[in-house]
Parts: structure tokens; C-alpha cells; sequence
């Protein structure tokens, strides 16, 4: 049993708005997606970070949905993206999951998930450019914190769409919550093409943190440990 992680699959299989016009790294990129699973098990576990479907509904992302639950491991944690325009409610969500038979799915949302002696949580997380909505980066502190009280006494990993941190760019209030919490590492998306050279790989004070967007990592899930 090992735990993966990737973000960004910005799937439109039930939808006309497919990556592969943007060229580079993208062209073939639902290819690449089922090629990089190989290396995911059966019984495995993979952290989804955010911006998985470009639905607008529920219905409109279930040819996406179908596509990850048939992809290799036993548990997929999906977490929100700014552009999950179909993200509703964890309970409707689960229903639909539920009556497509999309049994690999779970949404990370307000809560936490075991993995061996440690928590796996996470939200959508905050970014810069949404800093003039107060009511809505207060909402996410809030469910971050949730998720992370939710795993008691545990260790920790933290999973957010969004980075905290990145090179001229820091969250403070996240940051303060994942060394609040003791929390290890911290793996996050939405960083794409020339923005990956922004990002931060390693250690800032006492937790380490890595971009997970699918096409930094080449569509190839990253194992975080066995």
C-alpha cells in the first residue's frame, strides 16, 4: 500500500475544453494521466489536489469522474480547485458518487483520512489574488483548520489546491496554521508552466513543501511514501 499525489488533471472528456490547445507538455495529457497511473496499485491511496474536472455540474464532469475512479487505487481524496465549478455539497457529491458507482472517489473537505499512523488532510486553500473576499479566505482557514483538528494527535500531511508559499508570495495565516498543527509536509497545485519556477521544493521553518500539478510531475502521480 503506498500514497500518491497529484493536482491539476483538468479533465474535459464531458466537456469541450481540453488542455491540449495550450501544447507543450499538455498535448496528450488524458494519455499521459493513465500512463503515469501505471504505477499506482490496487490498493493504494492518491490525494487529487484540485482542478480535476472542467464541468460545470456534477453531471457535466461524469465522464471525468468515471475516468478517475477507473484509473489504478483503491482510494482517491479529491480536494477543491479554483475552476471545480462543479463542486457542490460533500453530501450531494457523495450521493452522485454513489449512484454512478464511482466507489474510489472521496471528497476531503472539513475532514481527514487515515493513512497508516498519519492524517491526510486538506481544503482548497487561498490565494493572493482573492485576497479582497475576507468572508471567503476566513471560510478556508476555517475548514483547513477543521481538517486538521480532525486528526488529533496523529502526524500529519497537508494537501491544498493552492500554494501557501511560493518565491516573493507567502500566506502567513496557512503557514501558521500547518506549524500550529505540526504539520509535516504540504503538497499543493495550480502552478503551471513558466509559474513552476516559483514554486518552493523543501523545507520553510519546520514544514516541507512540493508542487504537485500534473504537469510539473508529467502526469505521473508522485509516491510519498510506501
Amino acid at each position: 500500500m503506498a500514497l500518491f499525489v497529484i493536482g491539476d488533471t483538468h479533465l474535459s472528456l464531458g466537456s469541450n475544453k481540453p488542455m491540449d490547445v495550450f501544447g507543450g507538455g499538455w498535448e496528450g495529457y488524458v494519455d499521459k494521466l493513465r500512463e503515469g497511473f501505471r504505477a499506482v496499485g490496487p490498493e493504494d491511496t492518491v490525494v487529487l489536489c484540485g482542478d480535476l474536472s472542467w464541468g460545470m455540474s456534477l453531471e457535466e464532469a461524469r465522464a471525468d469522474f468515471a475516468f478517475l475512479d477507473a484509473l489504478p487505487g483503491g482510494r482517491k481524496l479529491l480536494l477543491k480547485g479554483n475552476h471545480d465549478y462543479w463542486w457542490n455539497t460533500a453530501a450531494k457529491m457523495n450521493r452522485f458518487f454513489g449512484e454512478h458507482g464511482f466507489s474510489t472517489l472521496h471528497i476531503l473537505h472539513n475532514n481527514c483520512y487515515d493513512y497508516g499512523d498519519y492524517a491526510l488532510c486538506g481544503t482548497r486553500g487561498w490565494f493572493y489574488e482573492e485576497k479582497g473576499d475576507q468572508k471567503v479566505f476566513n471560510r478556508e482557514l476555517i475548514r483547513l483548520e477543521a481538517s486538521l483538528k480532525a486528526a488529533g494527535e496523529r502526524k500529519k500531511l497537508c494537501f491544498l489546491h493552492y500554494p501557501p508559499l511560493y518565491q516573493g508570495y507567502t500566506c502567513p495565516e496557512i503557514l501558521a496554521l500547518l506549524e500550529e498543527y505540526g504539520v509535516e509536509a504540504c503538497y499543493y497545485g495550480h502552478l503551471h508552466g513558466g509559474s513552476h519556477r516559483l514554486a518552493v521544493e523543501g523545507r520553510y521553518g519546520p514544514v516541507s513543501y512540493h508542487l504537485a500539478a500534473a504537469d510539473y510531475l508529467q502526469f505521473r502521480p508522485q509516491k510519498i511514501m510506501e
